[in-house]
């Protein structure tokens, strides 16, 4: 079954709990704080791998999350890391996210990675929070929930020619003469319902070429899964457009078949006017072709573009055409470019090198603050430890973010909202901070505070 769009649910894994342990030994009476770090959740991660044809795999499973780091534990051990979990996918996928349709990736090379759901950072263990003012801190940080999204995967195949023409034009038997590809032939339309692939030798020189389903009037507006054929065209060096010459089925024109699909592909993706063609008159085996075929050949001469006359059934003309296919596609392909390979999974959503904090009146005595740092700081905090609580509100205090609310228009006993959680606002008029901290101190603004990126 060939299956080119999916929809999965991808979910990295949290990141675990620092610890807040002590030392206990005999004869240590003054044992410090002895908490490891948690460890860092996995990742989902999507790699093409040229073994992997179609996204089959997505239809039937889509939900698919990494594995969670470990707590930290006493005696300074730390939390194992998460493993990563990787997804191969077929050459050729694009990502995006489902709910905005933002672009993720385009995988079109073997090995490239990309990480669509980042695992969660692990919490630090209250060795990382001793000072001098604070000898045995009893509080550490909770793990960093994962990111999760739904991602839509669509798969465009990578050829080197397409064979695209209106239905029953013969594309199928085309590619069962060119290749060792053997799709459904059948002589009523719409016999090819998915696109088929083949390789095809030409003396030295091999290419792939692709059978896509027929396209109709309309096929660029969606009209006979228009949008789903179309896509797979965008990647082809060459278009090989297939005309009846013989007009057998509903009497068509060759001719007027030609101006038909030329529109679709234009109205589809400007690019493809551009891309080279080759017209492919078939049945010129059968009676009354051969006027049909002067008509074509003039047309295709006024037009530049080259001919060639074929019977997919007798072979006439086919090791021709294989042959200059086979050349135009070494030639372009020949000028292209070599990308770099890239093996190492990259990350599209990394944090700003500013960090901002955004205060928003939602109503009269009511706020919310946005900014990645300032909701990590609450997310990680442990709300049941007295001592976390004191410490995140010292450094909320630190980073800008009590002067943004008061510039805001906040006053005591007003609703606060950073994340998952709302306080009850307690304004100073200069908290002064008791203890050196990680973040970097500065300067708030009215209602947006900018922050240069420091130390986690």
């Amino acid at each position: 079954m060939f299956i080119d769009e999916a929809k999965i649910h991808a979910y990295g894994g949290n990141g675990g709990a620092g610890s807040a342990s002590f030392r206990r030994e005999a004869h240590v009476p003054k044992g410090g704080p002895d908490g490891g770090d948690g460890g860092r959740g996995g990742s989902v991660v999507l790699e093409a791998d040229q073994a992997v044809s179609t996204l089959i795999d997505f239809h039937y499973k889509r939900h698919f999350k990494a594995e969670r780091g470990t707590h930290g534990k006493g005696g300074g051990r730390d939390g194992a890391v998460g493993a990563d979990l990787v997804l191969h996918v077929p050459i050729g996928t694009i990502a995006r996210v489902e709910e905005t349709g933002e672009f993720i990736a385009d995988l079109s090379r073997h090995g490239q990675r990309v990480v669509v759901a980042r695992g969660g950072r692990g919490g630090l263990g209250n060795t990382n929070f001793v000072t001098p003012t604070r000898r045995a801190p009893s509080f550490a940080q909770l793990g960093e929930p994962a990111e999760d999204r739904w991602i839509t995967l669509e798969l465009k195949l990578l050829a080197d020619a397409a064979l695209v023409g209106l239905p029953s034009v013969g594309k199928s038997s085309l590619i069962a003469r060119m290749s060792a590809a053997r799709p459904k032939i059948a002589d009523y339309p719409f016999t090819t319902l998915v696109p088929n692939l083949g390789v095809v030798k030409a003396g030295e020189y091999s290419f792939v070429v692709a059978d896509v389903p027929g396209l109709i009037e309309g096929a660029s507006e969606g009209a006979g899964l228009g949008h789903a054929f179309l896509r797979h065209i965008e990647r082809t060096a060459v278009i090989l457009h297939v005309v009846d010459l013989s007009g057998s089925y509903e009497g068509r024109d060759p001719v007027v078949d030609i101006g038909v699909i030329d529109r679709e592909l234009a109205a589809h993706a400007e690019e493809l006017t551009t891309r080279p063609q080759i017209i492919i008159g078939n049945k010129c085996d059968i009676e009354g072709a051969e006027e049909n075929s002067r008509r074509v050949a003039a047309w295709c001469e006024d037009a530049g573009r080259a001919y060639y006359e074929v019977s997919a059934v007798t072979g006439t003309g086919i090791d021709g055409m294989i042959r200059a296919v086979a050349e135009i596609v070494r030639e372009l392909r020949s000028a292209e470019v070599p990308a770099e390979p890239s093996f190492e999974a990259t990350y599209v959503y990394e944090p700003p090198k500013e960090r901002v904090i955004e205060v928003e009146r939602v109503a009269s005595d009511s706020y919310r603050v946005r900014g990645g740092f300032v909701e990590r700081m609450v997310i990680m905090t442990d709300m049941a430890n007295e001592e976390a609580v004191a410490y995140l509100q010292r450094r909320l205090a630190r980073a800008g973010v009590e002067r943004a609310l008061i510039e805001a228009g906040a006053v005591d006993g007003d609703t606060v909202t950073i994340g998952p959680v709302s306080f009850d606002f307690e304004g100073q008029a200069a908290p002064v901070p008791d203890e050196v901290d990680e973040e970097s101190e500065v300067d708030a603004g009215a209602e947006t505070v900018t922050l240069e990126d420091g130390d986690e």
